[in-house]
């Protein structure tokens, strides 16, 4: 295995994780220094959403012959460059403008890291190297976002982008480096993106992805305030950390088993998210309940996105560009809605409302999930619906000419009698 290119893109996915949602957790300062609400100030969650949706549908058609490692430096250089202006500006509008170019590079990494990752470790290691790339999340949530809230309450809180930035600039280093060259593969465009979108299911299970994440990321946008009415600065710290731990326990144990139980987890890993927040706003009292039930959500989350590749990958045969870009358009679909919703809803009734719509929609998105499961798979000759997409009709050419080609030369073989050796195409 090619560890030094894997762990690049692990520590690639640790710098970009922990830039989007170190806010989350100094939402409080952030607010304070610009002179604005917290909810406004949670809007540099939205935005890089807003624009890492778009990023996600457009990244491949964008950049369609750029070698993919090539792309990964840029991203992490995009990432730095957000950082360092988000350290330096006065005012919140021109801190939205830099998280959007987070956004951007956010969702094209991810789109892009099941590419790069088969081509560091071969499809026959995927899983294995796809685990280097979301233990980095996992490890954002442990120790980065923890460390940035620890940097920010010693100092002030644009010296953790500071920081940020100077990683970033290393890990894009570390990518030059390490990683081998990745030529561009055929993009999903829009027609092969709308017609994965009608397969039988995969529709009807990426609403309940969205729902999903929507009340996930409602919740957990407004971490901080709801902590602040457990403990003191100690314990913030400490739970976001339980959060984090969670994350690379259900990372480890989920990839164990979803190749096997793929059907109860559907219904099952995002009840536990649903639950974990209820009881994180109804028990603030009890900092053991409360701690106990975050890290309950980091293992829940961290399985849900283990469960949704799993499921993508099962209902969309051949089409993994395709399919994880829907993936990951839904998901930054759903951060933008949550944190523009949550925003709205902190400043007018409160964080515990908060957690109650995230709840509520966690819970509708595992029914509507469930139900998508229980819809028959698409067959594995669905691709020939490519055939009525536009531009769909050429590949389809290409395959019947392939076929037409074939059996055209195992023709000629058993008229000639097979004269000579044997014609292993014929004997096909």
């Amino acid at each position: 295995m090619p560890y030094p290119a894997l762990v690049a893109m692990m520590l690639t996915s640790f710098v970009l994780v922990t830039a989007e949602f170190l806010p989350n957790g100094i939402l409080t300062e952030i607010a304070r220094d610009l002179g604005v609400t917290v909810g406004q100030a949670g809007q540099m969650v939205t935005i890089t959403a807003v624009v890492g949706f778009l990023a996600a549908l457009t990244i491949g058609s964008a950049f369609p012959r750029m070698d993919r490692r090539t792309l990964m430096v840029l991203l992490a250089l995009a990432a730095a460059v957000s950082n360092l202006v988000v350290a330096l500006a006065p005012t919140l509008p021109l801190i939205l403008v830099s998280r959007a170019l987070l956004g951007g590079a956010i969702s094209a990494f991810w789109s892009m890291s099941l590419t790069v990752a088969s081509r560091i470790a071969g499809p026959e290691r995927l899983g294995r190297a796809v685990m280097f790339t979301t233990a980095g999340l996992s490890l954002a949530t442990i120790m980065g976002v923890p460390l940035g809230v620890v940097l920010s309450s010693a100092s002030d809180w644009r010296n953790a982008f500071v920081v940020l930035t100077l990683v970033s600039a290393a890990v894009a280093l570390a990518l030059r480096l390490s990683l081998p060259a990745v030529p561009a593969e055929r993009s999903a465009g829009p027609a092969v993106l709308l017609s994965t979108l009608r397969w039988p299911g995969v529709g009807l299970g990426l609403v309940g992805h969205v729902l999903t994440v929507l009340g996930h990321v409602t919740a957990y946008t407004y971490i901080r305030p709801a902590l602040e009415r457990v403990g003191d600065e100690g314990t913030v710290v400490l739970v976001l950390a339980l959060f984090g731990v969670g994350g690379l326990v259900g990372n480890i144990v989920t990839g164990a088993v979803v190749d096997r139980w793929l059907a109860p987890l559907s219904g099952i890993v995002p009840l536990l998210i649903g639950v974990s927040l209820l009881v994180v706003i109804a028990l603030p009292g009890s900092t053991a309940v409360v701690g106990a039930a975050v890290l309950v959500w980091g293992v829940a989350f961290a399985a849900w996105l283990i469960v949704l590749n799993t499921w993508i990958g099962r209902r969309t045969p051949g089409r993994l560009e395709a399919g994880g870009a829907l993936s990951v358009a839904g998901f930054q679909l759903a951060i933008s809605a949550a944190a523009g919703i949550g925003g709205l809803v902190i400043d007018l009734v409160g964080v515990t409302w908060v957690f109650l719509l995230g709840f509520g929609s966690v819970t509708v998105g595992a029914v509507v999930f469930w139900l998508a499961g229980r819809v028959p798979p698409a067959s594995a000759d669905a691709g020939a619906d490519d055939a009525l997409a536009p531009g769909g009709g050429q590949h389809a050419v290409v395959v019947a000419t392939e076929g037409a080609a074939e059996a055209l030369v195992g023709r000629v073989a058993e008229a000639t009698g097979h004269l000579g050796d044997p014609d292993p195409v014929g004997q096909e």
